[in-house]
């Protein structure tokens, strides 16, 4: 096996000029903005459609599989492609081609296993939402395995690919588009976005060669399990609390408090892309950084959360001079409960971007008992502000108690990584890799 270099290791060939290396990395994060773009343009076009087609209730449904399609998805990443970015990033063909076999094979096992669950779970729901949670079950594989490809291209410095690949993905959602648009349920929407979803993940494999295998899915979690269980269980308590905060708001509240927030997190969407573009990149970037030029990873954790608070706030006093009859262009219906939630969503957008900042940073020093007790700490935080602020003033509470959140959160994300780099610079400790 081939060893992988080490987390603040210095390189074994010379860096390259400085010009080149700014160039580099600019074409890297460019191709992950514009990936990020082609797949957020869909899920907006998808939600903005769902919303207007349905209702505010029938969009709660679908959001409520949503935010569970984002937990397993977080499983996923935790478990496959995080440590793939971590570890394999900017290594040799030979070594990144073994690992996305094994990390792409780990993705689809986990969405197999999964969807096989949602397929008992959903009759036993039955009502609305049990048929969303059947045909979420069937697309998981597709959805996953998409995903992960995704992530093994950005690991490799290909972004290009990853963006081809959402571009496939958002034309082959047209066509599925159209034939859910004549049924007019929200299963069909779910259907319609899992198979486009999963003629992309086919693509993926022509554009790279690699078969995903399953059988190595045991030995990439034995090897990874290091970093790989600890990013399950921080990305779980991610996407969980989001969706514990989900499943709470509609019990306190109703359904329809859960379509209008999810309504305004749409409005958001044109920065979140840009917010989520970055993010594909940040870690390997952060990596590199850490490896050349260990004295600049917190000044680039800090320009990167900086610049991305400073965006979302732009963003959100863009939404609140937007005149309601171009919001109900947009929402339909949906637009009135969303309207309400506009500047507490955007403060806690912001605070979460400047918290991204630090969390690469972590990330990239394979600090992940750290990272973890911040993500517990600020999950924590997410579902008693976000289910306190519901229980006291409804969905308006319940965004004003994120938004608090999530300003914590990052605070303490700061305060670890600060922690983390005074220990990496004293006590450098190099991890043990394989291929």
């Amino acid at each position: 096996m081939t060893p992988m270099p080490t987390e603040g290791q210095n390189p074994q060939t010379m860096a390259p000029p400085a010009g080149s290396a700014k160039r580099a990395l600019v074409g890297r994060l460019s191709w992950g903005l514009a990936d990020q773009a082609a797949s957020s343009m869909s899920n907006f076009a998808l939600g903005i459609y769902v919303a207007r087609s349905l209702g505010v209730t029938a969009f709660g449904v679908f959001s409520l599989a949503w935010v569970t399609y984002g937990v397993v998805l977080n499983v996923s990443r935790g478990l496959a492609t995080d440590p793939l970015v971590v570890r394999f990033s900017g290594v040799s063909d030979a070594s990144w081609r073994g690992a996305v076999a094994r990390s792409t094979g780990t993705a689809l096992g986990v969405g197999a296993a999964i969807g096989a669950a949602c397929l008992v779970v959903g009759p036993a729901l039955g009502g609305r939402v049990g048929p969303a949670f059947a045909c979420l079950g069937v697309m998981l594989p597709g959805l996953l395995l998409q995903d992960a490809w995704r992530f093994s291209f950005f690991a490799a410095g290909t972004g290009r690919k990853a963006f081809v690949n959402d571009v496939v993905w958002g034309v082959a959602l047209v066509p599925a588009m159209v034939v859910a648009a004549r049924v007019g349920s929200v299963a069909a929407y779910l259907l319609a976005w899992g198979a486009s979803a999963t003629v992309a993940a086919g693509y993926g494999y022509l554009q790279s060669g690699i078969r995903p295998r399953v059988t190595g899915a045991r030995g990439w979690l034995r090897e990874q399990r290091d970093l790989g269980y600890r990013y399950l269980v921080e990305n779980v308590s991610l996407s969980g609390a989001s969706q514990l905060r989900a499943y709470g708001l509609g019990a306190i509240v109703g359904l329809g408090s859960v379509g209008a927030v999810r309504g305004a997190e749409l409005l958001l969407g044109p920065f979140l892309a840009v917010l989520m573009g970055l993010s594909l990149v940040t870690v390997p970037e952060a990596a590199r950084v850490l490896r050349r030029a260990p004295h600049r990873l917190r000044a680039f954790c800090l320009l990167l959360g900086g610049g991305q608070a400073a965006g979302a706030l732009l963003w959100g006093g863009a939404l609140l001079l937007m005149p309601d009859r171009l919001g109900e262009l947009v929402l339909g219906g949906v637009w009135h409960s969303a309207a309400q939630l506009i500047m507490p969503v955007t403060l806690g957008v912001a605070g979460a971007g400047l918290g991204t900042g630090a969390a690469a940073g972590l990330r990239a020093l394979g600090a992940a008992r750290l990272s973890l007790r911040c993500q517990l700490f600020a999950s924590a935080c997410y579902v008693s502000g976000g289910l306190g602020g519901a229980a006291v003033a409804g969905a308006v509470g319940s965004a004003w108690g994120v938004a608090a959140a999530t300003v914590s959160g990052s605070a303490v994300w700061w305060l670890q990584l600060r922690s983390a780099l005074r220990e990496h610079h004293h006590h450098p400790i190099p991890e043990v890799r394989t291929s």
